[in-house]
């Protein structure tokens, strides 16, 4: 790492493993949601809708902070850029909830619950490697890679919950199964970009430490 001269703001790591850290809440509580009957999942999606607010709360301490320092750990464009994929992230897994709930969907195909469990793990993964950007840890190439990887299974995922959708005779036997087709693409088009997005919180990770290196 570069020898400074100047004293750095360190709160700002603290915010972002903060933010970071509402996204595991916010995997949780959408596993929890998507594995409940269709009549308990209301209450698990205004607890998701709650996070996805504490969240917002962090990005916006995040971005005050970095109107008021001078100084910023690294480049504060890297900082803004990851402060909004953050968000982004909880964004996202807060919209497919709220979608189960307002489509009404009684079923969800399994591979739903795929979709999930990438999310979990790359929120996990996220969560930890927030507090290693103070020292540029090692570790995080091994962050990186790994939420790439979980990314491309997430793709794989994705890729056959489409052709299950637009295959099975299911979802084309009357209007209202293919409404129901609809729904459910319109939910695992959500859960899709919820994995875009925290790969680009990877990516985003992987350029800070090449700058810094």
């Amino acid at each position: 790492m570069r020898f400074r001269l100047t004293p750095r703001d360190v709160t700002f790591f603290d915010l972002l493993a903060t933010s970071a850290g509402h996204l595991v809440t916010g995997a949780d509580q959408l596993a929890q949601l998507i594995g409940a009957p269709p009549a308990e999942r209301p209450p698990y999606a205004e607890q998701l809708k709650q996070s996805e607010h504490d969240a917002d709360d962090s990005t916006h301490a995040i971005m005050r902070r970095l109107n008021q320092t001078f100084v910023t750990p690294f480049d504060r464009d890297d900082i803004y850029n990851l402060a909004s994929a953050l968000d982004d992230c909880m964004d996202s897994m807060e919209a497919a909830g709220d979608l189960i709930v307002l489509y009404r969907v009684h079923e969800l195909p399994e591979g739903v619950t795929e979709q999930v469990s990438t999310l979990q793990r790359a929120a996990e993964l996220t969560a930890a490697a927030m507090p290693k950007l103070q020292d540029m840890n090692e570790e995080l190439t091994e962050y990186w890679i790994e939420v790439n990887r979980l990314e491309n299974e997430a793709d794989r995922i994705y890729r056959e919950l489409l052709a299950l959708l637009f295959q099975s005779p299911r979802y084309q036997e009357s209007p209202a199964a293919v409404i129901e087709m609809f729904k459910l693409k319109g939910i695992i088009d959500v859960l899709e970009q919820a994995a875009d997005s925290f790969e680009k919180v990877a990516n985003f990770v992987e350029t800070i430490v090449l700058k810094e290196s």
